[in-house]
């Protein structure tokens, strides 16, 4: 098992972001990948991606289920991969550190399952921290942009040095965006 935990603080209040956090397709959006996100109930949903390394390039799909809506402050979560012995789940929870801030932190643990595990395990564990706080930064500027003030916003400068590495590692790894 791996399992990575990253924070964040985003300069918007804890029910703006709740507003955006509780629409299982807006986390859907912000997958690397992403082609589809089918929402079957308010727990469930099938997400589509199609993921690569190096010249192999396949589409997986991923069932998610939401085990608990507490909002504005929790959300527990596990998924699935249709068709590999790959499993886990994680928590997102969320806590205001003043009148428009709120802290989120978000966990993630990945459990492969079979033969293969201990190598997929090995392969992954260095890069699921790093992929982990580049999604939690892209949730960050998405809920910011989504609530910032029309008038005298200033947009946040595209990622650089460090991060735009981890970015374009990311596309390389698993698709080169939404569809």
């Amino acid at each position: 098992m791996i399992e990575t935990e990253q924070t964040v603080v985003i300069d918007a209040a804890i029910g703006d972001v709740w507003n955006y956090v509780s629409d299982i397709q807006r986390w859907a959006a912000l997958m690397p990948g992403m082609r589809e996100c089918a929402v079957a109930d308010a727990n469930d949903s099938r997400w589509t991606l199609k993921v690569g390394v190096g010249g192999l390039v396949r589409t997986v799909k991923v069932d998610v289920h939401v085990d608990e809506w507490d909002g504005p402050g929790r959300v527990l979560f596990s998924y699935k991969l249709d068709g590999d012995p790959v499993q886990g789940g994680g928590t997102y929870t969320a806590k205001a550190v003043g009148e428009s801030r709120t802290e989120i932190v978000l966990n993630v643990r990945v459990e492969g399952g079979g033969p293969m595990a201990p190598m997929w395990e090995a392969m992954g564990k260095p890069l699921l921290p790093q992929l982990a706080k580049g999604f939690a930064g892209q949730l960050k500027a998405e809920i910011e942009a989504v609530n910032a003030p029309a008038a005298g916003h200033v947009p946040a400068a595209a990622p650089s040095g460090f991060f735009a590495r981890l970015r374009n590692l990311w596309r390389a790894l698993f698709g080169r965006g939404r569809a």
